[in-house]
């Protein structure tokens, strides 16, 4: 079993919530995680026929019964389960540490959690393998760095821990974990598409039953595509032969069950007219390389869309590395009407922190003027490039570019 880093988080957790949820795609290791933790915990599974109708025929005399160290997967299952865990909870609202619940794709699990348990419970969002993660590294020090707002001198004692071929296999596979236990590209050309399936036939049909499920397939289809591009939702409307609210609500399901990532326009305190439509792209690079088609490095570095595949890549892994470490922050892309972008913007206790992505190893001074131009309008204390180098580089007094194989 591969080691996660969320580990340390959900210990964290424990010590000071009496529930901790965890939430995140199919597959992506939520399971595994809850089996890691002590002995002393039961495990229930409600996917599981036994485990159901042992809590779905009376929750609140299966809590009694059992009123602390349990864990329940897949709890959207059973929703009188969490008014249940609120009346539990609340008869002995100091001692902590006593439920684990989680749950993949399901708007309705966090709405659950939000109506029911505001208050009482941690959320951890779990997602697939970072790079580190599937090459058993510990937490970056990069992102240690970026929380504790170290100075831009520190920066430059990180050193690479893996090469280029590994970033390039990473970027190829992606991060879910069953194809990195099993090292073979047929198993995980098989397991996308099954993945995929599961995903249209049984998650996505049970949660939204009245979805046309042959258009949607389409929407997976286009949205391979569209990854890493300003969304137009007229566009996307027209394309798949349905209404601008039907394509909206498509994206918000894609979004709220861990597939897509909407990442929209940053408009706090700008000075100049900024574009509003969100981006959005596939949060797992292995998941987007089956849907186009692409098997090997010569299709990545050729594919005419590249730049924003690799762009993808690095932001999620940030954003994954950042939330496993249970910082809070928002995210953000920036676009002015003049053309003037900067990739991703990282706003939280940490300050405000803009990251340019480049896939090449050199990097031209003019392609950083959007970058300079918003840390000197915002005041930022440094910006960074993150991109293919071989070394760390200082661009200017506040900029600093740092290689992926650094993070």
């Amino acid at each position: 079993m591969l080691a996660r880093m969320y580990t340390e988080l959900l210990n964290e957790y424990l010590q000071y919530f009496p529930c901790v949820a965890i939430i995140g795609s199919r597959q992506c290791g939520k399971t595994t995680l809850l089996r890691s933790i002590s002995n002393e915990w039961q495990h229930f599974d409600l996917e599981d026929s036994a485990d159901f109708d042992q809590i779905s025929s009376d929750p609140d005399l299966f809590l009694r019964s059992n009123p602390c160290l349990i864990s329940i997967d897949e709890a959207q299952l059973c929703p009188p389960l969490f008014s249940a865990l609120r009346v539990a909870i609340d008869k002995d609202r100091q001692k902590k540490g006593r439920f684990i619940i989680s749950g993949s794709s399901s708007p309705e699990l966090l709405k659950e959690i939000s109506d029911s348990l505001a208050g009482r419970v941690a959320m951890i969002e779990m997602a697939p393998f970072t790079f580190r993660e599937a090459y058993e590294q510990g937490p970056s020090n990069f992102i240690s760095l970026l929380i504790e707002k170290g100075d831009i001198s520190e920066y430059q004692s990180l050193s690479s821990t893996r090469a280029l071929k590994d970033i390039e296999h990473y970027w190829l596979t992606g991060g879910y974990p069953e194809p990195w236990v099993e090292h073979s590209p047929r198993f995980q050309s098989m397991w996308m598409e099954q993945f995929i399936r599961t995903y249209l036939e049984r998650d996505i049909a049970k949660l939204f039953p009245g979805l046309n499920q042959q258009k949607f397939r389409l929407f997976l289809r286009t949205l391979s595509n569209l990854n890493g591009q300003i969304i137009n939702y007229s566009d996307v409307a027209r394309s798949l032969g349905v209404s601008q609210p039907t394509a909206r609500d498509y994206f918000q399901i894609a979004h709220g069950t861990f597939i897509w990532r909407n990442i929209p326009s940053y408009e706090k305190n700008v000075l100049k007219r900024v574009t509003k439509h969100p981006k959005g792209y596939y949060r797992d690079s292995g998941l987007l390389n089956h849907l186009l088609r692409v098997q090997s490095h010569r299709d990545l570095y050729s594919h005419p869309n590249r730049g924003n595949m690799w762009e993808a890549l690095v932001i999620e892994d940030i954003l994954r590395s950042l939330f496993a470490r249970g910082v809070s922050f928002d995210y953000y892309y920036y676009r002015t009407a003049a053309g003037a972008e900067v990739d991703l913007i990282l706003d939280g206790s940490f300050g405000l922190v803009p990251i340019e992505i480049k896939l090449g190893q050199k990097v031209e001074a003019k392609s950083l003027k959007s970058l300079k131009n918003f840390v000197d309008e915002h005041h930022c204390k440094t910006g960074f490039v993150i991109n293919n180098d071989e070394k760390i580089r200082m661009y200017t007094d506040k900029i600093i570019g740092i290689p992926f194989s650094f993070l």
